[in-house]
């Protein structure tokens, strides 16, 4: 069984490398913050299992139809999506430098919520036969950090690109005191989800192993 995977995250590609599948990786060209903003101006404020699992559905649904390489999508598409929440505030990717040590600041010797949403469709032959989703959380207990961490791991500019601000699989794996939860759901994608997201719709986790 082929799996789609609609994003862009490295993360996530090689968290499903090292469980024995390689995706096909592709683009889902969703435009998060448009979409967030048009939801809430309709429906009104979203919490963070809400917007993750808005953000996945959009990305996986953005590949039916899709044809990667020139062949259709025939397979399982899965979408997902991350956001930290901490002190009461939801928090994407930070982007920006000073963005990143600010909440670094905030978020220094504390701990805060992993929230990470997946959505999974199944596409074969053309057809969307079923679609199951579901958002996973994990907390996470930081490391107290001196200014100078701080600055460095921004400088590295790794910080920039990920929910949070952090990383526990990379550098910034030193500075995380504990996961409460799959460790996975913090990389973004959520192991154990994904499996029972498979078992629903009918087909076996094995069916999805492609790498020796």
């Amino acid at each position: 069984m082929r799996l789609y995977l609609a994003s862009t995250s490295p993360a996530r590609l090689q968290t499903l490398r090292s469980a024995g599948i390689e995706p096909v990786a592709v683009p889902p060209g969703v435009d998060e913050e448009a979409l967030v903003e048009a939801h809430e101006a309709a429906s009104g404020p979203l919490d963070a299992p809400e917007m993750v699992q808005l953000l996945a559905r959009a990305k996986a649904e953005a590949l039916i139809g899709a044809e990667p390489g020139g062949e259709p999508v025939d397979g399982l598409i899965l979408g997902g999506d991350s956001a930290f929440l901490t002190g009461g505030r939801i928090h994407g990717k930070p982007h920006r430098p000073d963005v990143a040590r600010e909440r670094w600041h905030a978020q220094n010797g504390g701990h805060g919520q992993l929230w990470s949403g997946h959505w999974l469709i199944d596409h074969r032959g053309g057809e969307v036969h079923g679609a199951v989703g579901r958002a996973d959380v994990a907390t996470v207990r930081f490391a107290a950090l001196d200014d100078s961490e701080i600055d460095a791991y921004v400088d590295t500019g790794e910080p920039l690109l990920v929910a949070g601000a952090f990383t526990i699989d990379s550098l910034g794996g030193p500075f995380i005191r504990s996961v409460e939860g799959d460790p996975s759901t913090v990389v973004g994608l959520s192991l154990s989800t994904l499996r029972d997201l498979v078992r629903e719709l009918g087909f076996a986790w094995p069916d999805l192993w492609n790498r020796g």
